[in-house]
């Protein structure tokens, strides 16, 4: 690479991937995601909108088994009413689950340990909503039809999340949110830089923000600040809720942590898609390794993320902590030397699945863009194709402008979920979007979990135990009904506390067809749930007073 156009840096010193696993254990880096989707009903106006409906009707047609026991036909029905969590439903296709947020579908992808099962996994979920939309249109009145929207933001400045979650150990978390303020201000160094790579692009400027024409990242606006837990108000870059999922107990103590990352758009480009997942794989390797480079801080992340965003032609500077400037893609460039050292001394070595496929993209994608070489990302990069498609509408309409409704609807149909209108569904069809997984391995996690994740075994149990013996789901645990003593009814609890156990190869000989539920049962270590862990409605049987809920 070039290096007298960028500003140089003093580089991290070479990793030795035994020093690096002394000093700071890493971790597969294992990642979910939960993506709240935009939903609406044309033909029909009401004062409060019709998100609630839409979401429920697309809801309705999604086959899974309630998070807390109620029987499958009415799992759309789920009490009580959470505007945060309604109507959960756990998928026996995939392991992964849906449910609704806030009035928008939000799926849930199952545990996978690699950037391109992610990928997959992705648009696996996408096409499963798909078929519960078209199900659900095909009930509504004539004159109406739902539409959901693959994006961040309604353009009236209110924006719902795009949210991934990792698999880090306590010390690293620990590190970013109680330790080392620097490792925080790396990762929003990063992930500020990023949007080059991973913004859907967007027409306009929102919350309060200065007017623009066009922008990269749908998300950029909505940050307001550098860390917190909140992820409806006041956005933080880096969220710090500690929600590990990895277990029951005490969670300070607890040996991973999630880390629960609010900041990306949603993407449906495969090579944006990748880079958003692979890219944080490496840098959190990294941070776990306690290999970060001080010399990489912005001053300020938050300003330089609305700066950048508001600059598609990459050209605007952000100030390091140090003094110097640089652009978007310089500082990529900077994180991208950085992660080639790390990752030829092997430090990404069992955490990061094809991680040298990955830092090739990486680069290439970096290069292009250095370069302004825009034509050629067209098929890989969200926020260029779109720009493309709006660009090539205004050529063709000369009277359009960037403030014409006309292409603020192209900016929302690019991610319709309906292929009928669904203009990244077109050019993906044509043949312009670059494919990095098959049509076949998406197919595959439509109706399959991953084999190498916990995810496995809680599908495999959904399908063979079935609704009425299942008390109620979490991604950590499942809670069975074995039976009744008198007119007590007792339960077994099967705690699926880490992440990357319970994979197939550790369990598929236990889950096979035709065998007792309590044997297989006992062959995964099932347990007579604590009396706080029982249904409230029902009576341990060895507690002499009512219990806890779950």
């Amino acid at each position: 690479m070039k290096t007298d156009q960028r500003t140089s840096f003093a580089p991290c010193a070479a990793v030795d991937p035994y020093e690096a696993g002394r000093v700071g254990r890493t971790l597969p880096k294992l990642c979910g995601a939960d993506i709240e989707l935009g939903n609406f009903i044309l033909g029909v106006e009401r004062p409060e909108g019709s998100g609630a409906e839409a979401a429920r009707a697309v809801l309705r047609e999604i086959v899974g088994l309630p998070c807390t026991g109620v029987s499958v036909a009415s799992s759309a029905a789920v009490a009580p009413y959470d505007p945060q969590d309604w109507g959960r439903k756990y998928l026996p296709a995939n392991g992964g689950c849906v449910y609704i947020d806030l009035d928008h579908v939000e799926a849930c992808i199952p545990e996978v340990t690699g950037a391109y099962d992610h990928l997959a996994a992705w648009h696996a979920m996408l096409r499963i909503v798909r078929r519960a939309l078209g199900a659900a249109n095909a009930r509504r009145p004539a004159g109406q039809r739902i539409q959901v929207l693959v994006n961040n933001s309604d353009g009236r400045s209110n924006s719902y999340g795009s949210h991934l979650n990792f698999l880090v150990t306590r010390r690293a978390w620990d590190n970013l949110f109680n330790r080392r303020l620097h490792y925080q201000l790396f990762l929003a160094a990063f992930q500020a830089s990023s949007i080059v790579l991973t913004g859907q692009g967007k027409v306009g400027a929102e919350n309060g923000m200065p007017p623009c024409a066009y922008q990269i990242a749908q998300r950029a606006d909505f940050f307001q600040t550098l860390c917190g837990l909140q992820t409806t108000y006041n956005r933080p870059l880096v969220n710090s809720r500690d929600e590990p999922l990895c277990g029951r107990g005490d969670e300070r103590h607890a040996p991973a942590a999630r880390l629960h990352c609010i900041f990306f758009d949603n993407t449906l480009c495969h090579v944006a898609s990748l880079l958003k997942v692979g890219l944080m794989q490496i840098v959190l390797t990294m941070i776990e390794a306690e290999q970060v480079n001080p010399q990489l801080l912005l001053e300020d992340p938050v300003d330089a993320v609305q700066r950048w965003s508001h600059d598609p032609s990459l050209r605007t500077r952000a100030q390091m902590a140090g003094g110097s400037a640089v652009t978007a893609v310089e500082l990529q460039l900077h994180f991208l030397d950085a992660a080639k050292r790390f990752v030829a001394a092997g430090g990404c070595d069992g955490s990061v699945p094809q991680v040298r496929a990955i830092v090739q993209l990486w680069e290439d994608t970096l290069l292009k863009l250095e370069a302004r070489d825009l034509p050629a990302l067209a098929g890989r990069l969200d926020w260029v194709l779109k720009l493309h498609i709006l660009q090539r509408a205004m050529q063709q309409r000369p009277q359009l402008t960037w403030a014409s409704p006309e292409i603020k609807l192209l900016d929302h149909l690019y991610s319709s979920l309906d292929p009928a209108d669904g203009l990244y569904w077109a050019y993906e069809a044509s043949g312009v979007v670059e494919s990095l997984v098959s049509d076949e391995r998406i197919t595959y996690f439509e109706h399959n979990p991953p084999a190498d994740t916990r995810a496995w075994t809680r599908a495999m149990l959904l399908r063979l135990v079935g609704a009425d013996a299942i008390e109620s789901v979490d991604w950590d645990s499942i809670v069975f009904r074995a039976g009744q003593v008198g007119y007590r009814r007792t339960y077994r609890r099967l705690d699926l506390a880490s992440p990357l156990a319970f994979a197939e190869a550790e369990t598929g000989h236990i889950l096979q067809r035709g065998r007792c539920c309590d044997t297989m049962l006992d062959e995964l270590g099932a347990t007579a749930p604590a009396p706080r862990d029982a249904p409230a409605q029902f009576i341990y049987p060895y507690a002499a007073t009512p219990v806890w809920p779950i």
